[in-house]
């Protein structure tokens, strides 16, 4: 049979991980292709791209619909488990399983509207049909980069502490802080920080520095004793500036502290991190290009 899509993979997925346990997805990849009866030439084929297989790619796929509709967890990188949601969506749907299916769930449809930049699209009741071909490319992009930009969370979540300080030290040097000097930017010591994290010196001779916290946190949010204990740290260093870093999110009442005082603190929740990491290009890479063109008109002009 073709390859199947990535929805006719939701519940043969589903159905490989109803056991409750978490399962690698490589180990899911070779259950799945064998249930489809996928020969080696189906299996092995390549998107233009030739980065990976279309089957890998859509099992991919799957995996974060399922996941962002709540019917799998991901419990480590690489694995999935079915959820009470998962289980129930095997008893609604015994034949098949798709995004229709999906839609009821507000964090799913909340995700494929996007919920960052393209959060004014979320209100938005056109359909594909709806859109020109540019639009839908667009949409697409959209899409896509916010799936890449949760990807980026959940990775640096699965990372050691140590890891996300040397992070935000090479983000910053990656948006041309600190010049090019090769001491330009240090992670400090752990454990021994003093509550700073992370040093970028704004001059070879490090006469102004701008100075770093990194909380490498899965939930909590950030409140204004954190700001007011980063503030100590940058009074000890005689500094007037600061970036704090999260991966998740900061309270309204530290947003509104680091606007009263004198110090320059810039404040970096987990959805700008993300953003930041994959405009500079920091922890991802290029997989493919796509070039939209349009006629020329001043070449089809015969009016010399």
């Amino acid at each position: 049979m073709p390859i199947p899509s990535y929805q006719q993979l939701f519940r043969p997925l589903l159905a490989a991980i109803e056991d409750g346990r978490a399962h690698q997805m490589a180990d899911l990849h070779e259950r799945l292709s064998t249930f489809f009866e996928l020969t080696q030439e189906e299996i092995q084929r390549r998107l233009p791209s030739g980065r990976q297989t279309y089957f890998r790619n859509r099992l991919g796929w799957a995996r974060t619909y399922l996941g962002k509709a709540g019917l799998i967890e991901i419990p480590a990188r690489g694995s999935c488990k079915i959820t009470d949601r998962g289980r129930q969506a095997l008893v609604d749907c015994p034949n098949a399983i798709s995004n229709a299916y999906l839609r009821q769930y507000p964090e799913f449809l909340e995700f494929t509207r996007g919920s960052r930049e393209t959060a004014d699209r979320s209100q938005a009741t056109t359909t594909d049909n709806d859109l020109t071909p540019e639009e839908r490319l667009r949409s697409a992009h959209a899409e896509l980069k916010d799936t890449l930009a949760d990807q980026l969370l959940t990775h640096i979540k699965q990372c050691s502490p140590q890891f996300f300080e040397r992070l935000v030290v090479d983000l910053m040097l990656a948006m041309g802080y600190g010049g090019t000097a090769e001491d330009a930017g240090l992670a400090t010591q752990y454990s021994a920080d003093g509550g700073i994290d992370g040093i970028i010196k704004q001059d070879p001779l490090g006469l102004d520095s701008i100075y770093l916290q990194a909380k490498r946190y899965t939930e909590n949010t950030i409140g204004r004793p954190e700001i007011q204990k980063f503030c100590g740290a940058l009074d000890m260093c005689r500094a007037k500036k600061g970036v704090f870093i999260t991966t998740s999110r900061f309270s309204q009442e530290a947003q509104a502290f680091v606007g009263m005082i004198e110090k320059k603190i810039i404040l970096i929740d987990g959805d700008k991190l993300a953003d930041l990491m994959i405009t500079y290009g920091l922890g991802t890479s290029v997989k493919e290009t796509l070039t939209l063109q349009a006629i020329d008109s001043d070449y089809f002009s015969e009016d010399d």
